[in-house]
């Protein structure tokens, strides 16, 4: 005896999980939606947000350093990273502000708004840190800077994710002829 089983499919390469991670065959099949702030075509918030992810996650490996060595140097690092971090991520904060205010599909996808609210979140935690070490960065480390840095570790990693959902999923900030009104 035969059983026929029987499938929806999607034609998008993507599972749709919703409410979290949508898909959209319109948006999959279409050519995109450009950036509101870019050089000649190529959208500057994915590049602008690389040296505060880099800046970050290392301020959590000289926290380490120092939570292992109680070495000063590491303390300074620490100290400098976290603000090198902070100024480069409000810059880069406000590119992709800019996108979304004024790129409808970001704001039609949650993926837009988990990624906007993690941000703000990661900014506020680090400016937090930031000022807690200012009056002795040695001593703020441990436990409290430490921790800072873990929860802003593992938040600017979901963050990347849902910011890739918006550029690979949605394709949003790419170079495409498409409409910055939804879809």
């Amino acid at each position: 005896m035969e059983t026929t089983e029987t499938t929806q499919t999607s034609s998008t390469p993507f599972p749709n999980i919703p409410p979290v991670i949508e898909s959209n065959d319109s948006e999959y099949r279409d050519t995109g939606v450009p950036s509101t702030v870019a050089i000649a075509g190529h959208p500057l918030h994915p590049l602008s947000v690389i040296f505060p992810i880099a800046f970050l996650a290392l301020a959590l490996g000289t926290d380490f350093g120092y939570w292992l060595t109680r070495d000063f140097f590491w303390a300074r690092a620490s100290i400098w990273l976290i603000g090198l971090g902070l100024g480069g991520g409000v810059l880069a904060a406000a590119i992709g502000l800019s996108d979304f205010l004024k790129i409808e599909r970001v704001r039609k996808r949650s993926a837009g708004w988990i990624h906007l609210i993690l941000n703000v979140s990661i900014l506020v935690l680090t400016l937090f840190n930031f000022l807690l070490r200012l009056g002795d960065a040695e001593a703020r480390i441990l436990p409290w800077g430490l921790l800072l840095s873990l929860i802003v570790g593992t938040l600017t990693s979901a963050s990347g994710w849902f910011g890739a959902e918006l550029s690979y999923r949605h394709k949003i900030g790419v170079v495409g002829a498409g409409s910055r009104r939804y879809p």
